[in-house]
């Protein structure tokens, strides 16, 4: 992933993992569901072409033997202060649950669909590697008493370097302060690393770039606390005796060409599940990319190859206004994230949604394309809308807030039953404006649109 990855820590990662596949460890926040941001860092973990023992082999699992996902079933009722400016609102134990349940979930599709996604470009999984496993830290640290925690970890951390955080300086700076609660977090995600070091042979931690002083607690605790009570000693950093070094690896923060950040905080967060972000929505997100942005993002969120984003990008800048790169882009990253179908789909909402003709398009396809867009598929009754006037329509489909609004979008030729213009006030919907019975669109203006479903098949 050229230009992906910030510094790394002290050491040569990369030679060290060369003579055999290496375990990685890469922790998600769980204060709701994954966003785009998360994409990236997932990719990584997935694996990327190039990222090989032999380079010239396209091993897509050669470089992590196995991937462990870390949920925070007892971070996430902490918050981590990285990048905030305020203290988190607490999670209630069920929403606490249900956002474990729905990244779990969400760690497996993506990394099942990616396996598919290199494998039908014949990209050689190599044998053994690949295997993803997701843990919670709930199931250590659940068990665990404040005086254990204290005794076990609190003792291995120094005051002063917890305070030289950034996260920790910046929040001591502001107006708000920090808690003991927020300021302890690092101790935890420390401890994390020090576990899965030892229990599962983790040797990298992952993360964004706001995650490095986190990563280094980490570290520091592998290098200070051994696993038995017999070996409780401080292990100097310098000691080449070690046991088997640990590695930190940092994705940088997800800007677009002009600095603005984008996800959850800066409000405009794409989603990575279809549910609350929707396949269109999706896919259009990259086919807006600019051009300063576009070949960056295809290095970020696809597996291609450096040479194929190369030939991409020669072909784009031929004919720029086919916006051939963001296409690419919208297409191979949709299959990465929601499979192959769902790029059949996307389209199909596109072709859809810009005015094309539905002529040769089936209610199952509409259906199939909007399936979890709740936004834009309404449940109706078919008697129901065929007694409402258009006016009374609109607003049930909310493409209109009141009937003077509606009379006005009717008036002025705005108001489109599947694409085709209506312009009479007493038109009514009846059996022929059902495409295969149960689906019928409607659009109002050049970009708003809903999907009638009646029950039906």
């Amino acid at each position: 992933m050229p230009g992906s990855l910030f510094p790394k820590t002290k050491g040569h990662a990369r030679d060290e993992v060369r003579c055999a596949p290496c375990i990685l460890a890469c922790s998600m926040d769980i204060e709701d569901e994954a966003v785009l941001a998360k994409h990236s860092t997932l990719l990584v973990c997935r694996g990327k072409p190039g990222l090989s023992h032999k380079p010239s082999h396209r091993a897509a699992d050669a470089w992590f033997g196995c991937c462990y996902n870390q949920v925070g079933g007892a971070t996430g009722s902490i918050g981590d202060p990285s990048g905030k400016s305020t203290e988190r609102k607490p999670m209630s134990a069920e929403t606490l649950a249900k956002n474990v349940e729905g990244i779990n979930a969400q760690f497996h599709r993506f990394f099942e669909r990616g396996r598919a996604y290199a494998e039908r470009r014949g990209v050689t999984v190599k044998e053994g590697g690949g295997k993803v496993k997701v843990v919670n830290n709930k199931t250590w640290f659940g068990p665990m008493s404040a005086l254990e925690f204290l005794g076990e970890v609190g003792r291995f951390a120094r005051v002063g370097t917890m305070l030289a955080r950034d996260s920790v300086k910046s929040r001591l700076e502001s107006p708000q302060g920090i808690s003991f609660t927020e300021f302890s977090y690092q101790l935890l995600q420390a401890y994390d690393f020090w576990h899965l070091y030892h229990t599962e042979g983790c040797r990298i931690q992952i993360g964004g770039s706001d995650q490095w002083g986190n990563i280094t607690a980490g570290i520091d605790m592998i290098h200070k606390k051994r696993k038995t009570d017999q070996e409780q000693v401080v292990i100097d950093s310098t000691d080449d005796n070690r046991p088997a070094q640990a590695f930190g690896l940092t994705i940088p923060l997800l800007t677009t060409s002009t600095g603005e950040k984008f996800g959850k905080s800066a409000g405009n967060a794409v989603w990575l599940d279809e549910r609350m972000t929707s396949l269109f929505d999706f896919y259009q997100f990259f086919v807006k990319t600019t051009d300063a942005d576009v070949g960056r993002y295809l290095h970020y969120f696809t597996l291609l190859s450096p040479g194929d984003i190369q030939e991409v990008m020669r072909q784009h800048q031929l004919e720029p206004e086919k916006r051939i790169a963001q296409h690419t882009l919208a297409k191979e990253t949709t299959e990465l994230v929601h499979g192959v179908e769902a790029v059949d789909k996307a389209l199909l909402a596109t072709q859809v949604l810009f005015g094309s003709s539905l002529g040769d398009v089936t209610g199952e396809q509409l259906v199939g394309a909007f399936e979890h867009d709740h936004m834009r598929l309404i449940p109706v009754l078919k008697k129901q809308i065929a007694e409402e006037s258009l006016e009374r329509v609109a607003m049930t489909a909310k493409l209109c807030s009141s009937k003077s609004e509606a009379k006005k979008l009717l008036k002025s030729g705005g108001f489109y039953i599947n694409n085709i213009r209506v312009t009479d006030p007493n038109y009514k919907i009846t059996d022929k404006d059902w495409i295969d019975g149960y689906v019928c669109v409607l659009r109002a203006g050049k970009s708003s649109y809903k999907i009638l479903r009646a029950p039906g098949p």
